[in-house]
């Protein structure tokens, strides 16, 4: 029996090619560049952070020298404003979070269409891997890297972009969240300077995170763009 080539996708960023009644190869192009942007936004959002976050450490410093240089007012707009950008961090953060994660996964089952044979864990640990405890810290780098490889053509890139920006943003959350912590249980203004540089330490680690992470974003959309276009290999 006889089989007839499959046409390739037409040259358009916007593919969507039906390939089983399972796996679906639709373009993460769109929702790349939303992505981009909400990362170069958490850019934003963490630059803000570490400038409030270096006000109130200079104003600690000034207290500790000498107290009655500083005022009420000084202190309390300092601490608001401090506060204020944690919670531009943790909107920008989660508004990413979730059109990453939407990307990640389609990226995924594109993935299992070009090479099933690739994947270690299946397209529902591309969600479930950020959100469950423990195995958030490793599943996610094996899912990326998995998809990397079917998506690549014959010369693979490299993965080191992939394991740089895994390592960075666990660096990041759990230094983060220690000086966090260490932030919630500050007294003195030796202590509360001390997490303030844990902190500010902590959105430095962020921001080239996130610079790798539209890196990676925009590499692995292009291969995969360039994947479909060519069509099926026969």
């Amino acid at each position: 029996m006889s089989h007839m080539p499959v046409a390739p996708p037409p040259p358009s960023s916007n593919w969507s090619v039906p390939r089983g009644p399972q796996a679906v190869l639709r373009s993460p192009v769109g929702l790349s560049k939303a992505v981009k942007m909400l990362l170069r936004l958490v850019v934003v959002a963490d630059l803000y952070a570490l400038w409030q976050g270096w006000q109130l450490y200079g104003l600690a410093g000034r207290i500790i020298g000498d107290f009655g240089s500083v005022t009420a007012q000084e202190i309390d707009r300092a601490d608001t404003l401090y506060a204020a950008s944690g919670k531009i961090q943790a909107v920008a953060m989660l508004a990413t979070a979730v059109v990453f994660i939407v990307w990640f996964h389609r990226t995924r089952v594109n993935a299992d269409v070009f090479a099933p044979e690739h994947h270690a864990k299946g397209r529902g640990w591309a969600i479930w891997g950020w959100i469950v405890p423990v195995v958030n810290l490793w599943f996610p780098r094996r899912i990326a890297l998995d998809t990397w490889n079917a998506s690549a053509g014959a010369n693979s890139p490299s993965r080191a972009l992939v394991n740089w920006w895994w390592t960075l943003w666990i660096v990041d959350l759990i230094f983060g969240r220690l000086a966090s912590t260490r932030y919630a249980r500050a007294e003195t203004p030796d202590e509360i300077r001390g997490a303030l540089a844990g902190l500010m330490a902590s959105d430095v680690f962020d921001i080239v995170a996130a610079v790798l992470a539209i890196l990676f974003v925009r590499r692995l959309t292009h291969m995969q763009n360039e994947k479909a276009l060519r069509g099926p290999t026969l």
